[in-house]
């Protein structure tokens, strides 16, 4: 089984017997982790890996996504480190690579995406079975959405964070989401520049009326800013259009969380 991830690097599968001691600093993929089976084999995991939350209790904690505790994460000795290429920090990841042997790097940029990841972990940490009932199960959900799909399409603000106001680009997993029920997410016509990398995928904004005429509907999301019924309200008496609050979670999440995000999506889709 060929077993590559997001950067082209191949992982051998755990030999018959063998145990592995996995560090995941992605919150969707410790989920998955876990909906495969593989819980007892993790032994750290990030604040922000808070599902499932009965599982995920008894890990120990290793810092945030960006803000890893090294020296912990050493004594934890672990065998394999599971990253993803947008929510850590390269050079904290080179640093655990000098002291965990297998580093899994991975990058899901769009939902079928998720059908290669399920198998990557699967194939890796001897998962199979369980990884192909998650493709079945996304690929049933994922037909369902196709079939559900109407409405003409419509251009949408994806909001994640006020204060400043920031969205998504085109090329994130959530806009391409968003693509599956033909809504295309905005952008500006000269994205600011910033002196962070991640200016270009999460671009700033700042309202104004031909901002507003240029869109159909305006979502806000519930992570990581936590946006409520009270910034819904009132950003609709500013500008004039419809906004909705959405869950960030079902549009963010890869994983196994993916499969009740196509779900999601689809009582989205019947809104049009």
């Amino acid at each position: 089984m060929n077993c590559i991830d997001a950067i082209g690097q191949q992982h051998a599968p755990l030999a018959s017997g063998q145990a592995a001691r996995i560090v995941s600093l992605v919150p969707s993929v410790t989920e998955l982790l876990c909906e495969l089976g593989l819980a007892p084999m993790l032994v750290g995991r990030t604040g922000f890996c808070i599902h499932p939350a009965d599982t995920v209790r008894a890990i120990p904690k290793v810092g945030g996504t960006k803000d890893v505790n090294i020296e912990k994460i050493r004594r934890l000795a672990p065998t394999h480190l599971v990253v993803n290429i947008d929510e850590n920090e390269k050079p904290t990841v080179d640093a655990l690579a000098q002291f965990i042997p297998h580093v899994i790097v991975t990058h899901p940029v769009a939902p079928r995406d998720n059908l290669a990841l399920y198998r990557l972990l699967g194939g890796i940490f001897g998962a199979q079975a369980r990884a192909e009932r998650l493709c079945a199960e996304f690929e049933r959900e994922y037909a369902a959405l196709q079939a559900a799909r109407k409405g003409p399409p419509q251009t949408v603000l994806y909001c994640i964070w006020k204060d400043p106001w920031m969205t998504v680009s085109r090329d994130t997993y959530i806009a391409r989401m968003l693509e599956e029920i033909g809504w295309r997410q905005w952008v500006p016509e000269a994205p600011e520049e910033t002196s962070g990398a991640p200016a270009a995928r999460y671009p700033r904004f700042d309202w104004s009326d031909r901002l507003a005429a240029g869109i159909d509907a305006v979502l806000l999301s519930s992570e990581p800013y936590r946006f409520t019924e009270a910034h819904v309200d009132a950003l609709e008496r500013q500008i004039g259009k419809p906004v909705q609050l959405v869950d960030g979670e079902m549009m963010s999440w890869y994983g196994s969380r993916a499969i009740a995000g196509l779900r999601y999506l689809r009582s989205l889709a019947g809104g049009c």
